[in-house]
């Protein structure tokens, strides 16, 4: 898969950015949110965007996708499918039946817990983590050790 000129490449980038709608003073006052749910509508800069990340990633030896809930779930699996590489959901507590392990981490606004099901990775894994945004990185934190309990 080629993205081909340096032209085409920032045209599908533009199409991307062009679905992308923010909205001012959401979830709260001060903040902008980037609302992706029209890129989802729209199948061309969906398409685009799942094969920006196969691209950049496909050759890397990666062989979990680890999404975070939720918007982890939307883009993850695709990638995951692309590159043949297995998804793992990570997940707010007390929303995956069996056995658990789980990470604690603090947020700008109080403190949170990701939990992922034993033994959905293994040592030697190689993981990517899809998430929608990195505000203090206190997610991702948690990903990246719960990643690295295996």
């Amino acid at each position: 898969m080629s993205f081909g000129t340096e032209g085409e490449s920032a045209s599908r980038i533009n199409g991307i950015k062009s679905t992308l709608r923010i909205i001012s003073d959401f979830p709260k006052p001060g903040m902008l949110f980037s609302d992706i749910t029209p890129l989802l509508l729209d199948p061309k800069a969906f398409k685009d965007t799942i094969d920006f990340f196969v691209e950049r990633y496909k050759n890397e030896n990666i062989s979990v996708v680890a999404g975070i809930e939720s918007r982890g779930f939307i883009f993850g699996p695709s990638i995951a499918l692309a590159i043949g590489a297995k998804f793992v959901a990570l997940r707010k507590p007390n929303k995956l039946p069996g056995e658990v392990i789980s990470e604690n981490y603090d947020l700008e606004y109080g403190s949170d817990c990701l939990e992922m099901h034993v033994g959905a990775v293994t040592s030697g894994d190689r993981a990517l983590v899809v998430d929608d945004l990195i505000a203090t990185g206190g997610t991702v934190c948690a990903a990246m050790n719960l990643l690295g309990t295996f």
